[in-house]
């Protein structure tokens, strides 16, 4: 069973402890962009097959 008021605590050190500047400097300098990643056929395959889509 887990201690709820020590997550708690670790919650609350870890957020008193947060660097801002350093936060904004990492999301500057990701190499992320917003464009989507390819996929592969195999990831393209829908869940639901198109015949018991009623959403077309």
């Amino acid at each position: 069973m887990s201690d709820t008021s020590k997550d708690v605590s670790d919650i609350k050190q870890a957020a008193e402890q947060v660097d801002s500047q350093q936060i904004d400097n990492n999301l500057k300098n990701t190499s992320h962009s917003n464009t989507a990643e390819e996929l592969s056929e195999e990831e393209r395959t829908p869940f639901i097959e198109d015949e018991l889509r009623t959403d077309k």
